[in-house]
This record gives C-alpha cells, structure tokens and sequence, in this order.
C-alpha cells in the first residue's frame, strides 16, 4: 500500500486517474486515514455534496495480509447527514483487495462536468473510468450480476444502489462479500450520497496475479497470529456466540436487560423479541438450507454473518445483524423474521442504511403513516425509498427530516444520525457515546454495552451515571485506533479480557512493519484520530450543544426500570479531556 488513487471526476471534461505517494499519510490506514485525508483537504464548511468534499476509501493497515480478522474498509467524507466528519466500516471483500492492489485509499474528488454515469475498474495493470449511463438506477444486485458479466466472478465491488445516486442521506456503499454478494455495507452517515454526488456508481476490484501482502518478519507475524486466533477462539463472546447466533445473539440479551428500544424509544422490552431472536433466527436457517455460521471475508475466524432462505429454500439476503432485526423488528413492532430479512435485502438493494431506515420507519409509525407492527406497510415504505418517490425521499434523507416534515417529537438522533439498538436509559454509557462520538449516534464508535451488559472489561452498572464518562472515553480511543487496523471491531471482546491476545494484535503491526509499538503507542493513535475527528466537526460549526442526548431520554422515564439518561452535561463535555 504505497500510493493513493486520486480519481479527479472533473470539473474537466473527462475524469482522470492519478497515483499519488502517501507523503503525510504514510503509516495510516483505516479510519486514521480516512478522517486525516478528511480533515486536511475538506472544507469543514463545504456543502457534503459538492465538489470541495471528497470520498475516501481506505483499507486498514493489516488489509491485504494473512492476519485474521483485517478485512474491514474505512469509508469517510463530510456527511451529508450529520454535517460533520464521518467514518462509515464494512466488512466484504473490499480492503483485502484494495491493499493487495498496492493501495492505501481511494479519493473520489471533483464533481463530474454533467450527469454522466461511471464505474472505475482497477486491476494490477491500472485504473479504467468507463462512462455507462446503462447503470442509472440499478439496484446494487443486478449491478454486481452486470459487472460478473463482463469481469467474470473473480472480482470484488464497491458500489451504490439507486439511494446514493439520488443523494439520499441514508445511503450507504455497498462491498460485495465472499459469494459476490452486495451485502456488507459502510451504511452511517450517507457516504453513497457523496459517492453519488460524484457520478460514480460502482468500483471494480480485480487482484488477479497478486499476492498477499509480505511482512518485514514473517515468522514473527506467523507466531503472534496464531496466538491472536486462539484468543479470539477461547474467549465466550467471539469464540462461542457470535459463531453460533452471530450478533442478533443479543436480541434476548438486551430485552432481559431492558435496554431493547421498543416503538420508536417508548419501552426497553419487546413483547416478540424471543420470536425474532438470534436463537430463532439461526434455526430457522439451519432448518431453510441457509448458513448461521459464515464469515463476510477471507480470514475471518468469528464468522458472526450467516445465509438467510426464505420459505421456499432460496436465498433472500446475509444473515440479518443485531441491529437490523432491532431496528426493523422491535423498534417498529414486527415480530416476523421474513418480514425482517426482506426489508433487509431491499435496504442492501436500495443502498441504505438499516439502521437509519428502521429508525425512520419508527418516526414514520409514531407520525400515523402506518401503525406499529405493519410489516407489509414497512416493506412498501422502503421500496417508496427505492422507487424515488416524494414520500420516499423523505424518508430516504432519515429519522431526523422525517421527524420535521411530519412533526414528531420522538426522534432518536444525535447530531442528525438515528441511535441504534441499546436505550441510552438503560445503557447509560452507549448514552455517552452516543451523545460525544465524532459520527452521531454510533454504538460502534464506544461499544459500552462490553461492561454495562455483557461483563466484557469489567462491570460497570448500566443503570447508573458513575464510571459511564472514564468507560466511554476508553473505547471511543481503543475503536477509533482498532478501525485504523483493518481489524473487525468484535476483536475487542477478547483483547479487552486477555491481554495476551492485545499484546498479540500490538505484535502482529510490529512484525509486519518493523516497527517498535507499545500498548501506550496504540492509544495516542487513537487520541490523535479523536482529535482530528473534533477539530474539523468545530470548525464545521460544532459545540457542546451537539454532544447532547435528545431531551426525552431525560425526561420520560423507561420501562421496566422507569429510569432516565442521568450522566449530567457538564460531565458529557469531559469526555475528550485526557
């Protein structure tokens, strides 16, 4: 990965490809390089859509190798749904190809001179932009099946459903997994509305006659992968659950919790949750001729993805994640797993985000569009997202526009971006991500469900305010230093109960550069990514005003522990003081 492709898409006439060295990125990768690319050539008042911002693309600094578990690609601009800087993480193929192409990112820059449609296609022998306005508007299924035709089933892509062609701020990218599938999605934020608003729809990988990436020291790297598997094998979480149930394993988990947001943030336990459970869910898949176990890239050892059937034994769509089934499930009040799946094949179709779409279909019940548990009033609204009807890009734009064209006061979004799957009521340190994370509501940003619920790196109650601030700080530093890796973010379960497997993770980097990292190393890395991240959001316009909860979590108690968000402001704005 030593160079970065800058696709120029105009204003010129006729879009260009240019190989540019590293110069200050050299040593990033992931969300290092995404938000510093970001943050150093992007405006922070340019309109998301315009030609100032840029779309990053960026496999992770272990992408491309034999390490386990490296095959996640970072995705950044300015968002047009948040107005600030945004990292969105997929899983798929992508990364491992990328890197293996001598890449550290893509910069999709410019915008195109007219409305001309393109694909890039990237292979060991160069760049193509080919102009194919026959892609307008194809869903991103029918468009991967094009580009089979003409590359052959080898190939890896990048692309945008017919959302991010609209310019949507719910888009997401879609990345093809290892069936050549569009089901692995960088979905916050509406980064496919800024690939869009470049006039690119798709991005074809093809590293035929490439190697793995070589390490300085290959014994070394050989010997502290092993002992990172192993790690990841024996612990509880990505040893034993996630592999069996994937991550709707904490369906059940977080409704006895009661921290299972429920009609649009009303309750914290669902009534049918047990019906749409991972449990359930791996079953009847099983049972289907479908997966429960399947990893979304080549070396992966958790395997948390799966294959869903529908009735009929043929494939709908990837094993529907925790937040998926929450966001489409309990939050609107369907208990149907069938329902669940096909919502979640037309959102990977359409190119948007799921949890934003489930979000906002919640916001749309609460209005009276529809009535809590309408499955088949669910469906017809995500195909009114992927038809580009009025209704449709209204809903297609997210929770926090819906919830003001239909005047809603319930609306779960912080800094423009809908919360997922945990109550900030009853998790009380995901409500302190959620309110200070860099991106919006974001659960990956700070994952606190580890010690509020889960017991992972200790205990810490999630009832309650105390230790919410020192718990959320520490994770939001480990992620943000954990997406520059390339590595999945469900390593962490393992790294933050064996130090042996974080010692094993700090080894890996070592011995694949040469370098002399410590623990201590790691986290100013993440610091220094926070950092960045905070300085572009302000001078985007962003205050404390921003790092704020909506006011209903402080005000209507939550069943069944009638409890509200009690972490106070003026501790919510120590979070970045280390």
């Amino acid at each position: 990965m030593e160079k970065i492709l800058r696709i120029m898409m105009g204003p010129e006439d006729k879009p260009q490809a240019i190989d540019a060295p590293l110069g200050d990125y050299a040593g990033s990768g992931g969300r290092a390089m995404t938000s510093a690319i970001v943050a150093k050539e992007v405006p922070p008042l340019c309109h998301p859509l315009g030609a100032e911002n840029k779309l990053v693309i960026a496999p992770g600094l272990l992408s491309g190798t034999t390490g386990a578990m490296s095959g996640r690609l970072s995705v950044g601009c300015k968002s047009p749904l948040t107005g600030g800087i945004k990292e969105a993480n997929a899983g798929g193929q992508g990364a491992q190809v990328l890197a293996r192409l001598g890449y550290a990112a893509i910069v999709l820059e410019g915008k195109p001179a007219d409305d001309t449609l393109y694909f890039l296609y990237i292979n060991k022998d160069g760049v193509k932009i080919i102009p194919d306005n026959g892609l307008r508007y194809l869903g991103n299924y029918d468009l991967v099946d094009r580009m089979k035709e003409r590359y052959g089933d080898k190939i890896t892509v990048i692309s945008i459903g017919p959302a991010g062609e609209r310019k949507m701020s719910a888009a997401s990218v879609a990345v093809t997994d290892m069936e050549l599938r569009p089901t692995r999605h960088a979905g916050r934020g509406g980064v496919g509305a800024v690939m869009g608003s470049k006039g690119v729809k798709a991005i074809v990988l093809d590293d035929t006659g490439l190697r793995m990436r070589p390490p300085k020291d290959p014994e070394k790297f050989k010997e502290a992968n092993q002992t990172f598997v192993a790690g990841l094998k024996k612990h509880p979480v990505t040893g034993e659950g996630l592999p069996a149930y994937g991550t709707n394993v904490l369906t059940n988990v977080l409704n006895e919790a009661g921290g299972y947001p429920t009609y649009n943030f009303k309750q914290g336990r669902f009534d049918g949750a047990a019906k749409i459970s991972g449990e359930a869910q791996a079953g009847l898949e099983t049972k289907r001729g479908g997966l429960a176990t399947h990893g979304c890239h080549r070396g992966c050892v958790i395997r948390c993805s799966g294959v869903y059937h529908d009735k009929d034994g043929h494939y709908l769509t990837k094993q529907p994640e925790y937040e998926t089934v929450w966001a489409h499930g309990g939050n609107c009040g369907i208990d149907d797993l069938d329902t669940i799946a096909q919502l979640d094949f037309l959102d990977d179709n359409y190119g948007v985000d799921t949890i934003e779409m489930g979000a906002t279909i919640g916001v749309a019940m609460e209005a009276g569009l529809l009535k809590f548990g309408d499955g088949p009033g669910a469906i017809n609204l995500v195909k009114e997202v992927g038809q580009g009807t009025h209704l449709g890009r209204i809903l297609g734009n997210g929770a926090a526009v819906t919830g003001k064209v239909f005047g809603v006061e319930h609306v779960p979004v912080v800094k423009g971006q809908a919360m997922p799957a945990y109550d900030p009521r009853a998790v009380q340190g995901i409500g302190v991500t959620y309110a200070t994370s860099t991106m919006g509501a974001d659960h990956t940003a700070g994952y606190a469900v580890t010690a509020n619920i889960l017991g992972v790196g200790g205990q810490v109650d999630p009832l309650k305010p105390e230790g919410q601030i020192e718990l959320s700080r520490n994770l939001q530093i480990a992620t943000a230093a954990v997406d520059a890796t390339g590595m999945c973010l469900f390593i962490a379960f393992a790294v933050l109960d064996q130090p042996e497997t974080f010692q094993a993770l700090i080894d890996m980097i070592n011995a694949f550069y040469g370098l002399n990292l410590t623990a201590n190393d790691v986290v100013e890395l993440g610091k220094s990514i926070l950092k960045a991240e905070r300085d572009f959001n302000q001078k985007a316009g962003f205050s404390a005003k921003q790092d704020r909860l909506p006011r209903f979590f402080q005000t209507e108690k939550l069943a069944p522990h009638q409890v509200v968000f009690e972490v106070k402001d003026e501790d919510l704005d120590t979070v970045f003081n280390w």
